[in-house]
Order: C-alpha cells, then structure tokens, then sequence
C-alpha cells in the first residue's frame, strides 16, 4: 500500500522558504500563441477506468502528445529559450535569434528534449548530461534533434552536478529544472512554463475536482500545477503529490521541515528519480499540498499495466499519480471527483 504523509505544513509553508511557483501563465501564453505546434492537449474523461476504481469521476490529462515531444516537459524549457529569444529578436529571424549560446542542462529524458528542441528552434546548442541510468533511446532522442550528449555520473544529481560545472567552465547557460539558493529565476521561469499546463485544465473542466494526484521528481511540475489550482479552485481540492518510495525527497523535506537530500535505490519511475527537491517546488508544495504520498516500483508496474489496458499507454513515471489511486488511497472515498495526469507516452513510442 502507498504511505501517506498529512501535511503539517498546509496553508503556512515552510519557515524561512519565500521564493514561490508563479500562478500566472500569460506570458506563456502569449509566446505559444507564435508557435505553430502548440495546441491544447486533451482532458480525458476516464468514466470506465474511475467505475473499476469505485470512485465517481476520474479526468485524465493526457500529455503523452504534447507538441510532439511526449511529456509536459516540452512547455518548460523550451519556453525558457523562447522568452530569451523574445528579448533580442531582430525583426522576424526567430530562427537566428541565439545563435552562438549554448544551453546546458542535465535531464533524466524528457527536460532534454525540451531544451533541444527551444535550442534548436532559436539557434543555439544545447549540450544534454545524462546519468548512467537514464535510457539509451532518450539519449538517441535527444542527438537527433541536434543536442550533444554527455553520459556523467550514477545519478540525475551528480548529472546535475557535472552540467553545472560545464556551465561555468564554458560560459554556457545552465537550465536547469530544479532550483537552489542562488538559482532561482530559471527554475521559475521553467515552473512558469508548466504553468500553461494547469490553465488549459482550468478551462477544460466543468466543475473542479475534489482530489487532484501529482506525481513529482524534484517537484516543478506538481509545484506549477499546484499552485495554478489554488488561484482557480482554492482550498477546497485535495492535492496530493506521489513520489518514488526509493526517492521521497519531497515527503522526507517535509518530515524534515527544511530541504534535504534523501537516500534510496534506483526507482523504476526514473524521470521521478531525483534525491534532491528543487527548493521553490518545495516551497510551494508545502504551502499547497494536502498529502505527500510514496508508492513501490511494483505498484508503479501495475498501475502502468492497469492504465494500459484501458488504452492509456505509459510509464511507471508517466502514470505514478494514477497507479497511487489504483494502488488505494484511504484519502478517496466513492464520492471522488479525481484529476490525474498522465505525463508522458511510453519510452518506445
């Protein structure tokens, strides 16, 4: 079963933590409007697979199509370049934009394709680290799209590490989608991004839901939607953050009441397999959210078996939300009105 952790945090946030997710997404907006890509991804409403849960209403976001590069994650760095881009532009050459920058960035997958593909659109490079463990066909991804790959390090934090010294070494830019003390403004600014996200739900649902299951990794996608759903909804949704068992880095800062770097395995759920929260995805979590949830890889395993049955193909990262509510939440009762998002299409599609 899933371990819950009621948030004592809820309302207040954490002491000390004052640098928060933005709840707005205009600029956002007003830069996708340019691209002829973007278009709203659709909402699901899952009436069958909500009957087999026992609960009354399940709406699915599916990001699995997002502007063709399979995850949110393509609304995050990608607008990052694109609102550096809008600062120098000359005229219409969008495309020449940033020639001569380069981005830097380390990703377990999906946050590379993001920064290869805003890289590539404005004229920049971007170089991509990646641990050890992240999957050879991401990296194969990413170098189709005209990235430079780096393998470096066992795991997404001394990935992180190895990116953010090549930054400084090289004068390149670092973007990256978590955030510390000192590195706030881009990690923002990527949050901003999913931000974008969280509107389209907005206007897509009828009435809001009463539960709301966000997976996370170092938080900013949970973080931003979060946070655009207490602007629109207010207090009254459960908002309940699903993290690896292997990797609760969000669940342990709260315990903790301050930010700390947990310990744990290698997680199945490996774009969520970060042991370090960002610090302003923190900060906003632990203001917005009602529970912190952990689920097993196995449990992950069968939820993605579970959702795929029912035509909603995954990953253990893309479908950790759904396969907490299939794994039991004692939070949902029947009468539940349940939001979940589906992150991403699975690794071989």
């Amino acid at each position: 079963m899933p371990v819950t952790l009621q948030n004592p945090f809820r309302g207040a946030g954490l002491p000390g933590l004052t640098e928060f997710p933005r709840s707005s997404s205009q600029v956002v907006g007003a830069l996708l409007a340019l691209c002829p890509v973007y278009e709203r991804t659709p909402l699901i409403d899952a009436a069958a697979v909500a009957a087999d849960l026992g609960i009354a209403g399940l709406q699915i976001k599916d990001e699995r199509q997002r502007m063709g590069l399979g995850s949110f994650k393509a609304l995050g760095a990608a607008f990052v370049i694109a609102h550096d881009a809008s600062e120098v532009v000359r005229g219409d050459a969008w495309e020449q934009a940033l020639r001569g920058r380069t981005y830097v960035a380390a990703s377990a997958g999906n946050h590379g394709l993001s920064v290869a593909a805003g890289a590539r659109i404005f004229g920049a490079q971007a170089v991509i680290y990646l641990a050890e463990t992240v999957p050879e066909a991401f990296a194969r991804r990413l170098r189709d799209m005209g990235a430079q790959v780096v393998r470096a390090g066992a795991n997404y934090e001394a990935s992180m590490e190895a990116a953010a010294q090549a930054a400084d070494a090289n004068d390149w830019t670092l973007l990256s989608d978590s955030s510390w003390p000192g590195y706030i403004e881009v990690p923002t600014r990527v949050m901003e991004g999913y931000v974008q996200l969280a509107a389209e739900i907005v206007a897509q649902m009828v009435t809001p839901p009463s539960h709301i299951l966000l997976q996370a990794g170092v938080g900013g996608l949970a973080a931003a939607v979060a946070v655009k759903a207490r602007a629109a909804w207010g207090e009254a949704p459960k908002i309940i953050v699903v993290e690896p068992d292997q990797a609760p880095a969000l669940a342990d800062s709260i315990r903790a009441g301050a930010l700390v770097e947990t310990q744990g395995g290698v997680s199945n759920m490996g774009r969520l397999d970060c042991k370090t929260p960002s610090l302003v995805a923190l900060a906003g979590l632990a203001r917005d959210a009602d529970y912190f949830v952990t689920i097993s890889d196995a449990e992950a395993e069968r939820g993605v078996a579970v959702m795929a049955q029912q035509g909603f193909a995954s990953t253990p990262s893309g479908a950790a939300g759904l396969a907490a509510l299939i794994a039991g939440l004692p939070e949902i009762g029947p009468e539940a009105q349940v939001l979940a998002i589906l992150s991403e299409g699975p690794e071989d599609a």
